[in-house]
């Protein structure tokens, strides 16, 4: 039987350690197919679209001093979470559509199987090329690429291509994925873990301030987030908390430069700098921000940031009453907890591409990057709820999450016997759309996916160019 959103939400709730009270003030409301699977992909994204609202009504009732019954009414309209869960294919600059996926980033037949492989960004693309042995620049680089892989066992694709740095992982059935190792680590493993860490600070967060006249300030409003991640998941949570007041100031390394369409669809509402952690004056600089911070989302490979004395303990150490966000790919247990992964090359092991090709020979997909927007949905909702927590003995916190524990948590509710409709309905995007004009150009975006009753309803700034901030607060 196919769950609802209240019953993921109820899910998602009590793994976030919220006060089931607040969800009294979620409504939702349109068609349960807005986003058309076998899996109930339309039903998790209202459901973590409105666990981020709900943990903004908590978090506003509790600075105002208020409880449960203070809570401000949360809306989740499937059209609008629908949009917001597709954001990159609405985006629009000066008229034109913006990014798609690299021509390598796809499903490609290898001697005894399937696999898909990443080509976004140009390090993942040169790895395969190493991986494969191709030199120079082909004229038709899936076509090459698909040559290739025609002779090789999936196995030794995967091990080759991952030694060269790039992604590659193998087309596995639902069952093959429950056998297999790190399947098998994550069958039970909860939808996020959340832990009390460091000394208690007096960081509270004050009441909240009128917004130039009687109404008050967002939700956030005062609440500082250091940035630290990139592609989708961890920007989708951060932008979501730039949404409700909070100051967010993203840092990238100057060497890995961020997709142009990605940075435009993520980063409203936010700043963006550029800090090289290699090198003494960038860990001063970022030690410097941390001083004043609230919040860390750090979005890497686990362990990537620890080098830099970046561990969630060691921040909590240095900085007490510090909220650490962490997510990857993978997650933290299992042999595959130090590999990288996107939202897309997630669902190919994990048995959901073969769930969504419905009897067909060819994987099929979810009608939205859901695991990338979900987690970071829930993200900024773990984030909030922390923050609520915060508020009652200056302790921070630190929240985990991953792309495969989200869709472990999807794959729970599958019912065997749900099949795609024939003929999906269409969602109107334009009642869903904002417009303003960026440095960039004139912009079209998705709006937020919850409406939170008296809060805002769009981000108070457009994106920022990449890279164009300094690393300060405001």
């Amino acid at each position: 039987m196919r769950p609802s959103a209240a019953l993921l939400l109820d899910e998602a709730w009590r793994y976030l350690g919220g006060d089931p009270a607040y969800l009294r003030s979620v409504t939702f409301t349109g068609r349960p197919d807005t986003l058309p699977a076998r899996l109930p992909v339309t039903e998790l994204a209202q459901a973590t679209a409105a666990a981020a609202g709900a943990a903004a009504s908590e978090l506003a009732a509790v600075r105002a001093g208020g409880g449960p019954g203070d809570a401000a009414a949360v809306a989740v309209d499937s059209e609008a979470v629908a949009i917001a869960f597709t954001s990159e294919r609405h985006l629009r600059l000066n008229g034109a559509p913006q990014g798609g996926m690299d021509p390598l980033s796809k499903f490609f037949a290898c001697a005894d199987g399937l696999v898909r492989v990443h080509g976004n960004y140009p390090h993942h693309r040169a790895a395969l090329f190493r991986a494969l042995e191709i030199t120079g620049t082909p004229d038709d680089p899936a076509e090459t690429v698909a040559l290739a892989l025609l002779g090789l066992p999936v196995a030794v694709v995967e091990e080759r291509v991952r030694a060269a740095g790039g992604l590659a992982f193998a087309v596995r059935e639902p069952d093959a994925w429950r056998a297999h190792p790190h399947g098998s680590a994550l069958s039970d493993a909860p939808l996020l873990t959340r832990r009390r860490i460091g000394a208690a600070a007096p960081g509270r967060l004050g009441p909240l301030p009128t917004a130039g006249g009687t109404a008050p300030a967002p939700p956030a409003a005062g609440v500082r987030v250091l940035d630290l991640t990139r592609v989708v998941a961890g920007p989708v949570g951060t932008r979501t908390l730039a949404l409700l007041g909070a100051q967010v100031l993203r840092i990238d390394p100057p060497h890995l430069p961020e997709i142009p369409a990605q940075h435009l669809d993520t980063g409203l509402g936010k700043r963006s700098a550029l800090l090289d952690l290699r090198t003494p004056d960038g860990l001063r600089t970022l030690d410097d921000l941390l001083a004043e911070a609230d919040v860390v989302v750090a979005g890497y490979r686990p362990g990537a940031l620890a080098r830099f004395g970046l561990a969630p303990d060691e921040l909590a150490a240095r900085h007490p009453g510090l909220v650490v966000a962490t997510l990857s790919a993978w997650g933290t247990s299992g042999p595959w907890s130090d590999l990288r992964g996107f939202d897309s090359l997630v669902q190919a092991p994990t048995g959901i591409a073969r769930i969504e090709a419905d009897g067909d020979e060819h994987p099929g997909v979810l009608p939205a990057q859901a695991l990338d927007h979900g987690t970071g949905y829930l993200v900024a909702a773990g984030v909030l709820r922390a923050l609520t927590d915060r508020q009652a003995d200056g302790v921070g916190a630190h929240v985990e999450f991953a792309l495969a524990r989200t869709a472990a948590w999807l794959l729970r509710h599958h019912d065997p016997d749900e099949h795609l409709p024939r003929f999906p309905r269409r969602v109107a995007a334009a009642d869903h759309l904002g417009h303003r004009t960026a440095r960039q150009g004139r912009l079209a975006y998705a709006l937020p996916p919850f409406a939170l009753d008296g809060g805002p309803t769009d981000w108070s700034e457009p994106p920022v160019p990449w890279g164009s901030s300094p690393p300060t607060w405001w």
